[in-house]
């Protein structure tokens, strides 16, 4: 994604805004730090990764896995007294 400075993107602010509805998002930048992305309008909003449930369906969860290894915790809690 191109980079430009606000002196370049005023010069040429209506040639950019037509290449950024054309796809070509770019950058503007002040003093060499990133300020603002202009992206067409139609792109909507980027998609935010949702990683809440990313992997459901593919693991599976045992119905006793609330007890599971159950005696050998007791069996430590009982060495312990």
């Amino acid at each position: 994604m191109r980079t430009y400075n606000i002196h370049e993107a005023k010069t040429h602010l209506s040639r950019l805004v037509e290449r950024a509805a054309n796809g070509e998002p770019f950058v503007i930048a002040k003093a060499g730090k990133p300020m603002v992305k202009v992206i067409p309008l139609e792109a909507g909003e980027p998609s935010r990764i949702k990683r809440f449930g990313f992997m459901a369906g593919q693991i599976r969860v045992p119905a006793d896995f609330d007890r599971m290894g159950e005696a050998e915790i007791l069996k430590m809690f009982e060495e312990g007294e």
